[in-house]
């Protein structure tokens, strides 16, 4: 895993404060809704910030 840089999880907790209810806990749903909210062009990237929110939406359903 590693430590994420400081711009994943600013568009990450960005996106989640925007649209808290659109993400859920599936990646590849949450990749897609990435691409549509944002303009990041980078598939590296947004697969990073599609991570980062799926871990969050993860730790947010069990508490």
């Amino acid at each position: 895993m590693g430590i994420k840089p400081t711009y994943i999880k600013k568009i990450g907790n960005t996106l989640l404060k925007l649209h808290q209810d659109v993400f859920a806990t599936d990646f590849e749903e949450n990749k897609n809704l990435v691409s549509e909210l944002t303009n990041i062009r980078s598939k590296r990237i947004r697969n990073r910030v599609a991570g980062y929110v799926t871990s969050k939406s993860k730790i947010k359903n069990t508490r």
